[in-house]
């Protein structure tokens, strides 16, 4: 997590994705390896809601059609600080892995350059989950087996 002159940079990581996240002040563009959010995830709307997760949820968009319904706690802790997306351009690098784990690695990228921005949403994200990492990963094919765990058929004669 690095800060420089209006310019936040996060780290995500998903099974074997990994993304770098860049929030700069700018007009509210989104792109990811050089192309668009919806052309690059191949406009799968279950990725493209798992990368606007945190954003919908601290009220951090223009759309007033929210796909997520806000609890009422969530709408008191961040009345006073509301960031306007279309301040921040968001440029993702990202390599490894599926669309679903590199959707996933965007969102923790996401989450925790929002941290660094106000770190008052902080406890709104960490309720949610967003800023934990999950750690699954395929596990490695041992000697003696067809895969991680499936033994070949056991034969008495």
């Amino acid at each position: 997590m690095l800060l420089k002159k209006n310019k936040i940079f996060a780290i995500g990581r998903r099974k074997t994705a990994r993304a770098q996240v860049q929030l700069m002040t700018g007009t509210g563009q989104f792109i990811i390896n050089g192309k668009t959010a919806v052309m690059y995830m191949q406009e799968d709307p279950s990725a493209l809601l798992a990368i606007q997760a945190p954003i919908q949820l601290l009220r951090l968009y223009n759309d007033s059609d929210s796909t997520l319904a806000m609890t009422s706690s969530i709408e008191n802790s961040t009345e006073e600080k509301i960031y306007d997306t279309t301040k921040y351009d968001t440029v993702v690098k990202v390599n490894g892995g599926g669309l679903k784990g590199q959707a996933e690695a965007i969102k923790l990228g996401i989450a925790k350059a929002l941290c660094i921005i106000d770190e008052s949403y902080r406890s709104c994200l960490r309720t949610k989950g967003y800023l934990t990492r999950d750690s699954r990963s395929k596990e490695r094919k041992k000697y003696g087996l067809k895969k991680a765990r499936k033994a070949p058929q056991f034969s008495k004669r």
